[in-house]
């Protein structure tokens, strides 16, 4: 299976402009993704490649060492960017990941769990990471939602991984959970992760397709999938030892060089797996 690791580096993002160049603890954003998609790109033989949409990015990419293909700079989502790449790679991909620009914490096995999945399972359309929440987890997730209630989103799945439904809501609702604390360590609840692998199919019917309901309710592209009747496959894997959400703004910049300083600098850990 050919499979293309895409990198959606947008130089024009309304609320943090020259988001992929912005720098964080020495290196820019988009170096620390791109080292992400080299270790997972030779960790499954898969080739990777930035989208980019300015001379500005390009060049930033030659300077790091990272292939790019130019995209349309109307282009209105990553997914798009992913898709418009994959047809301007040379290798024809069949399955396509998009590794979010602004992910700079994802960790390279989960990119290869979703290739590796898809190596596998040829019925299904759409791959994504959940992971399953222990009981503390779950009650984080439950106090942030009190604040923040459209903030993370969870994933019912049957036994094979193939999702049910997604949703901003805690699925599922739990009866009798004193009694499943006492016996299990992990609580039932997995949390959507935000990445995705696609059948270069399916990506294109997902382009085609205008926004399903439940989609639009949600505010979760992934129900798309469900609603139009393809099969999308949530990936158990083990949580990241450094996790945030998307590097949206400025602040989060601030987080992320924050995290590291904490916890130390996953890239320099990557490097060694190169």
């Amino acid at each position: 299976m050919r499979a293309l690791i895409c990198v959606p580096a947008r130089i024009g993002s309304t609320r943090f402009p020259r988001k992929p160049l912005h720098p964080i603890s020495g290196r820019s954003l988009l170096e620390r993704v791109v080292q992400v998609a080299r270790v997972a790109a030779k960790q499954t033989g898969s080739d990777y490649v930035v989208a980019v949409d300015h001379e500005e990015v390009a060049e930033h990419c030659r300077n790091i060492g990272a292939p790019f293909v130019m995209t349309d700079p109307e282009h209105p989502s990553g997914t798009d960017r992913a898709l418009a790449a994959s047809g301007i790679h040379g290798t024809h991909p069949e399955f396509v990941l998009n590794l979010q620009g602004d992910a700079p914490f994802t960790p390279p096995g989960h990119v290869s769990a979703l290739i590796k999945a898809a190596a596998m399972l040829p019925d299904a359309d759409v791959f994504t990471p959940v992971i399953r929440l222990d009981w503390a987890g779950l009650d984080a997730l439950r106090a942030h939602k009190k604040d923040h209630p459209f903030s993370g989103t969870t994933c019912v799945r049957r036994d094979d991984g193939t999702a049910l439904w997604f949703s901003k809501n805690i699925l599922p609702a739990i009866r009798k959970e004193e009694k499943l604390r006492e016996n299990d360590t992990l609580s039932p609840v997995f949390r959507h992760i935000g990445l995705y692998g696609y059948r270069v199919d399916a990506l294109e019917s997902f382009n085609a397709l205008g926004p399903g309901y439940y989609e639009q309710m949600e505010g979760l592209e992934q129900l798309r999938f469900l609603e139009y009747g393809m099969v999308v496959h949530a990936q158990e894997v083990q949580p990241p030892k450094l996790s945030m959400s998307g590097v949206d703004t400025p602040s989060d910049a601030e987080l992320a060089a924050q995290l590291i300083a904490k916890f130390g600098d996953p890239f320099d850990h990557l490097e060694t797996c190169l």
